[in-house]
């Protein structure tokens, strides 16, 4: 069993993470507190579970290698090693000019779910946070590449894991995300294919969820592309706006705290 109280965050410096309410946590975040991912539970992202997504592909999604648009959930992990916290500073490969800033809804699940139905789903969730999905940019969406998803820090999550009991509806958010203060991008939960309840039930027809995990909503299409030197700064509705910002590799070189 997972559960809170209210807004946990895990501030750094700190052995573990703290249950507040609303007000002392944004008490926190205003005076500059930087956080580290307030769960360590496994993190699923889910691909192709937007519809401007599955419209942008068109034609292609019924060419090979696809030949269909998805008839279940499509999967991938952020594994341990992407993880990272509010305020963190993420190396964009030498490689690559930029990286693709993703806001998703993270769904943080309260108990061992199998085989949920959609009717019951939302008594699993624990509650939500704000994932910053990040990967390299690429056209193909066939068959999730590690090495442009998961790479170190291409996981933000946080600032805050939010009790369940202050989102109302989680399949009507809106997502804005900012590059250096100014408007970069706007969407919606409510474009997703399936809602968070439709996605846990069949999700967990074929996988067990534990307590502690995180599945995001999915990435919205159209997500912005942020460059060395920019600072991000997203949100989801009223959850806790999360900023993370951008360098070189060569200043994250050797080992990591």
């Amino acid at each position: 069993m997972f559960a809170f109280a209210d807004h946990l965050l895990h501030l750094e410096g700190e052995a573990l993470p703290r249950d507040v309410d609303a007000r002392a946590a944004a008490a926190l975040l205003a005076r500059g507190a930087a956080c580290r991912a307030p769960v360590r539970g496994i993190v699923y992202g889910t691909l192709l579970n937007d519809r401007g997504a599955l419209d942008a592909l068109g034609e292609a999604m019924h060419a090979p290698p696809y030949k269909a648009p998805p008839k279940a959930p499509v999967l991938y992990l952020k594994p341990r090693n992407t993880l990272a916290g509010h305020r963190a500073r993420v190396a964009i490969p030498d490689d690559v000019s930029g990286v693709e800033v993703g806001a998703s809804l993270g769904i943080v699940i309260g108990r061992t779910a199998t085989r949920v139905s959609a009717e019951r789903a939302f008594d699993y969730v624990a509650g939500y946070t704000l994932v910053v999905d990040l990967s390299v940019p690429h056209a193909s969406v066939y068959r999730p590449s590690v090495r442009l998803r998961a790479r170190d820090g291409f996981c933000v999550v946080g600032p805050a894991l939010v009790s369940a009991r202050h989102v109302a509806n989680p399949d009507e958010l809106v997502i804005q995300v900012s590059l250096n203060g100014a408007h970069a991008f706007a969407a919606n939960t409510a474009s997703s294919v399936r809602g968070v309840a439709r996605l846990l039930a069949e999700v967990t027809d074929f996988m067990t969820l534990s307590a502690g995990d995180i599945i995001t909503l999915g990435v919205p299409h159209g997500s912005p592309v942020a460059h060395i030197g920019d600072t991000a700064t997203l949100s989801i509705g009223a959850l806790p706006p999360l900023q993370v910002s951008f360098a070189g590799a060569t200043e994250q070189e050797g080992e990591q705290p």
